[in-house]
């Protein structure tokens, strides 16, 4: 093949690269990795136990961090602490459950760092019960949740896919 001299003039102008620099290349995925780590932290997943199967509905707000109340068909747990048994409560007279106000002062004095802070201010309960719970149960451990200076008291429940989706 012929060199002629445009063709060397082309090869001694072309910019021939070598090494590709990685660093700045490293710092975005550097940075990109941080930013998901930090906010991914921020979505909360309530995992029920198996032994209690929630109700359905169609709310579409997510769930705010709160203090917890399992109810079992058998037992009531508060931060995953048995505190009283269902059929304990069924029998009993009054409407408020004395261990489950015991659990709810101790959880406000073991406040430990932000997160707790802000549930332990926030002064909310989310009651998770099953769905084969008779609700005078319910109701009295809302009742006492209420009376000790727990206001905001939620129910969970799972999420139906709503009607304007499933269409």
């Amino acid at each position: 093949m012929r060199n002629t001299r445009r063709i060397r003039r082309m090869e001694r102008n072309r910019v021939k690269i070598g090494k590709m620099n990685l660093t700045s290349l490293m710092d975005v995925f550097t940075i990109l990795v941080f930013f998901l780590l930090v906010n991914s932290g921020s979505v909360e997943v309530m995992e029920a136990p198996k032994t209690v199967v929630l109700p359905e509905s169609q709310v579409e707000t997510k769930p705010r961090e709160t203090v917890v109340i399992f109810v079992s068909p058998d037992e009531v747990l508060v931060q995953g602490v048995a505190v009283a048994s269902v059929t304990d409560i069924l029998d009993d007279e009054t409407m408020t459950i004395t261990t489950i106000t015991d659990r709810l002062a101790e959880l406000d004095q073991s406040v430990l760092g932000p997160n707790t802070a802000a549930v332990a201010e926030a002064r909310e309960v989310t009651i998770l019960a099953d769905k084969t719970v008779p609700f005078d149960v319910i109701r009295k451990i809302m009742s006492t949740c209420t009376n000790g200076g727990y206001e905001n008291v939620s129910l969970a429940v799972i999420q139906k896919p709503s009607l304007a989706s499933a269409s």
